[in-house]
């Protein structure tokens, strides 16, 4: 089922550029798909930061390591 997408713009390093656009060549995915991908993990990964309702059946994430000083 495809849903409405939105427009926005990022900026990527010109090596994350030349891996995407490899990648594509390769699999034929379009690149806008694994951008989505990344944002998807990402946002998995920082699930515990977002407010919601945790499901019964879900373990917590543990949280982010704290930065080095």
């Amino acid at each position: 089922m495809s849903r409405k997408k939105v427009s926005t713009t990022i900026y990527i390093t010109p090596e994350q550029a030349e891996r995407l656009k490899m990648l594509h060549e390769r699999t034929k995915v379009p690149i806008a798909v694994y951008i989505r991908e990344g944002i998807d993990l990402v946002l998995k990964h920082y699930e515990h930061v977002l407010p919601g309702q945790m499901s019964l059946d879900s373990t917590p994430a543990p949280p982010p390591p704290t930065p080095k000083k």
